[in-house]
């Protein structure tokens, strides 16, 4: 038997070398070293201002409605009130309102009334704390509807009436529909709770208020 040709055997193989070598040249030239950095930046960073956004914490309002003092009927009311929002649920929030209470019932019974004046201004501050509850939404027509929440809200203040100025506890709750994110309308109703002597006798007094008002928030 014939044994084949060495030639032929070195042929074979440097034909399948080839090929195997062109791979491994490819494979190597596609190959770069871990830390290599392919482009080299040369624009130098300019220092950026980050605008400020108003984060709508505080408020600031007007207040109109009805006070009504204990034996001396209903009076029209009207103040300011300023607030802080803690986090979205929690707040806090000072008031001022001032209003005219009339002893006119009491001229027609007793000569000369129980005030000097036939009117007396009462006005009150205090110091609260609300929690916003049941936020929701009040809808407007058919296609439009405002955010909204409930509130409950009490604190504590002082009352000057008629040359007296008392320590007050109120206690109330009320509805905010906001309009805007920076206004809202809301509705309120409070009792303000204080000791008066004007009637010969020092007593504990209910006095309900319910009002109405736009605030702004910044």
């Amino acid at each position: 038997m014939q044994k084949p040709h060495s030639g032929t055997f070195a042929l074979l193989a440097a034909l399948i070398a080839l090929p195997l070598a062109a791979t491994a040249q490819e494979q190597k030239a596609d190959q770069k070293p871990p830390n290599e950095q392919v482009i080299v930046p040369e624009v130098n960073r300019r220092s950026i201002k980050l605008p400020k956004f108003p984060s709508n914490d505080f408020e600031i309002g007007t207040f109109a409605g009805t006070y009504a003092t204990k034996n001396f009927g209903t009076s029209l009311v009207y103040g300011v009130r300023l607030g802080y929002h803690i986090t979205e649920d929690v707040f806090v929030q000072a008031v001022y309102g001032q209003t005219k209470v009339s002893d006119e019932s009491f001229r027609q019974i007793l000569p000369g009334g129980i005030f000097v004046n036939p009117t007396e201004k009462l006005s009150y501050y205090n110091v609260s704390a609300g929690l916003n509850i049941l936020p929701g939404e009040v809808f407007f027509l058919r296609n439009r509807a405002f955010p909204s929440s409930l509130y409950i809200i009490g604190g504590i203040g002082s009352t000057s009436f008629n040359a007296q100025r008392r320590q007050t506890f109120n206690v109330g709750f009320g509805a905010k529909v906001y309009l805007k994110d920076w206004l809202s309308l809301q509705v309120d109703m409070r009792d303000h709770i204080f000791s008066l002597d004007l009637l010969g006798k020092r007593q504990s007094t209910q006095n309900l208020e319910f009002t109405g008002g736009l605030s702004f928030y910044f």
